[in-house]
């Protein structure tokens, strides 16, 4: 059996399925709570956070907030796409433009070390994603590929997706554990008291309080403040 065919009778399945619906319609509205405050402060021309300017993630969004019209554009984009998750005949028009959006965040937070949205992004993301792949029958008619009409309508099952959801928590923990405990050695954190609290399990405290410095009092990159925790500890 062709792939193609295959992945039209696992979208036929899962969206003949009630819970998988339930599940839809809970990621959209969540998505779109995510963006309407955010893009709001923005348009109305308000700096995003109260983060220090010499902590990674306040030193980009204050220059963010310096780009003018760029910064306002941003906003009315995330609450235009929060808007058309609200509907049903808008949802997919809304995912497309979320995705891009979420995307960047997810991989800013992640490049910068920000616990703010460290977290939270890459599950918006695979919420986006999971929007996306709903409406699978829509988005592959864009594709280069030979396309193969099988639109059979199925009766609805209300048999609960165990197997789904208990992927969707084991994702959820497996995400939680190694973004906090596994993929950085250290971070800049929001301010330098949080910043030097995690020096007291860092197998190097004086390089961690070096660290926490050049972040929070002399205001040096990220980049250049890792290089000089590495050399002092000797991890890298």
């Amino acid at each position: 059996m062709k792939l193609s065919v295959r992945l039209d009778e696992l979208h036929a399945r899962v969206k003949s399925n009630k819970w998988m619906f339930y599940f839809w319609i809970f990621c959209r509205f969540s998505l779109a709570a995510g963006f309407v405050l955010a893009g709001y402060v923005k348009v109305i021309g308000e700096r995003f956070t109260n983060l220090s300017n010499n902590q990674p993630m306040g030193h980009y969004l204050e220059a963010l907030h310096h780009t003018g019209f760029y910064y306002t554009s941003i906003g009315v984009a995330q609450m235009l796409a929060a808007i058309l998750l609200l509907f049903n005949r808008t949802a997919l028009l809304g995912a497309v433009l979320y995705f891009p959006i979420i995307l960047n965040i997810c991989l800013l937070s992640i490049a910068v070390r920000f616990e703010g949205s460290l977290i939270s992004s890459p599950l918006m993301v695979l919420a986006n994603l999971y929007l996306l792949c709903w409406d699978y029958d829509r988005i592959k008619l864009i594709l280069p590929f030979k396309q193969q009409v099988t639109n059979v309508p199925r009766p609805i099952n209300r048999r609960f997706p165990t197997l789904f959801f208990c992927g969707v928590v084991a994702t959820i923990i497996s995400l939680v554990i190694v973004l906090t405990q596994f993929i950085y050695d250290i971070k800049p954190r929001n301010t330098r008291s949080d910043c030097v609290l995690q020096c007291k399990r860092n197998k190097y405290p004086n390089a961690c309080e070096v660290f926490c410095d050049d972040i929070h009092r002399d205001g040096k990159p990220l980049e250049q403040a890792l290089k000089r925790y590495h050399q002092a500890s000797g991890s890298r």
